[in-house]
């Protein structure tokens, strides 16, 4: 294989909300904080800190849940205005050095350092470089991964957590990759692990022994994406302008609700096709298709979709869609902890330009 010239860095701040709680309250310092929703009202942990992740804790889990695991955890309401600000001021850092920046979220992006305002000799320069201000500036540890192309320099990033630096070359990719256990690979959660498991494949070298038909067979696409990736072939460039691909809002309710209280299910639905509405205005962005989502009590997850003839961004209109998908479940037994309301097959309203933003907290649950 030829020796790959980009230089790529990805920068992943360590446990970003919880460590801003903990640097702005000392007396958080070192103790397992959650920020997130009340455990005693539904909530859900948007992320903790590290003390608290030896805990079992993670992101996504019910605060209920977290609370059981640590009952000594300390629960604090996100400030998203302070995340964003703390943002704005990492994301100056990353174009200090260079200009194709790719935030993922908030905490988070792809940066091609090939060529580096500050003149530096090396990519592994440029994110200590990097590092060292963030910190100066916020107060803040970031976990820095290095290499020739975005998959393995995300995987790098996350290797040695907290606060980083993980540098693979192109000679020293195969046994990074191989050693690997299968999980950590980029599209692999925890169906997908069981499943590569259940044929064998337990770590990356495992992976690279299946043919790439054989993949196929097993993921489709996917197969042939887990095929390139465990041989270090990531052709993607780094995109300073990502393009949405989705609009939704979504509520974890106070308490459970059955369907059968069909106007209060209707006035929840409304209430979040309005703050679409909004964000589509926002956009200068109208939709074709529109998902209904719901989680029952016993927290299985489905959606429902359809897609429109024609363009739409009113809120009357998703309203009118969700209800008749939501007519599809009438007769279902069970009661609803979670509605959502999301739109894709996104376009330009009109003739203006639409607004393509980076990645931002509006799309949090409400």
């Amino acid at each position: 294989m030829e020796q790959p010239s980009r230089k790529i860095i990805h920068i992943d701040m360590d446990a970003f909300y919880a460590s801003i709680e903990q640097r702005d309250k000392p007396e958080l310092r070192g103790k397992p904080v959650i920020v997130g929703g009340d455990p005693n009202r539904r909530g859900v942990v948007a992320t903790c800190s590290y003390e608290a992740r030896r805990f079992g804790i993670h992101s996504a889990m019910p605060a209920r849940t977290a609370l059981q695991r640590c009952p000594h955890a300390i629960f604090v309401p996100p400030r998203f205005d302070v995340y964003r600000e703390v943002s704005t001021q990492i994301m100056r850092v990353f174009r200090e050095y260079t200009d194709i920046v790719e935030p993922l979220s908030l905490d988070e992006a792809f940066l091609d350092v090939t060529s580096n305002k500050a003149g530096l000799a090396s990519a592994t320069q440029v994110a200590r470089e990097i590092k060292r201000h963030i910190f100066e500036r916020t107060g803040l540890t970031a976990s820095a991964g290095v290499s020739y192309n975005k998959f393995i320099a995300k995987l790098a990033s996350d290797y040695r957590k907290p606060d980083g630096l993980t540098v693979i070359t192109p000679e020293r990719a195969a046994d990074f990759l191989e050693s690997l256990p299968i999980q950590k690979f980029f599209g692999v959660g925890r169906v997908t692990a069981a499943r590569l498991q259940e044929h064998g494949i337990h770590t990356g070298a495992d992976l690279k022994r299946q043919s790439e038909e054989r993949l196929r067979e097993l993921f489709h696409e996917r197969g042939s994406m887990f095929y390139h990736y465990v041989r270090g072939e990531d052709e993607r460039e780094v995109e300073p302008v990502r393009v949405r691909k989705s609009i939704g809002k979504e509520t974890t309710l106070a308490q459970d609700l059955a369907l059968a209280q069909r106007e209060e299910v209707l006035r929840i639905l409304d209430d979040l096709a309005s703050k679409v509405e909004s964000r589509l205005s926002e956009l200068k962005l109208q939709a074709r298709t529109l998902v209904l989502k719901l989680r029952w009590s016993d927290f299985q997850l489905i959606t429902r979709r359809v897609t429109l003839p024609y363009p739409f961004y009113e809120r009357h209109i998703m309203l009118e869609q969700a209800r008749i998908l939501l007519e599809q479940q009438i007769g279902t037994q069970g009661h609803v902890r979670l509605l959502g309301v999301t739109v894709s097959q996104l376009e330009a309203r009109g003739t203006q330009s639409p607004r393509l933003t980076m990645p931002t907290l509006w799309d949090s649950v409400v």
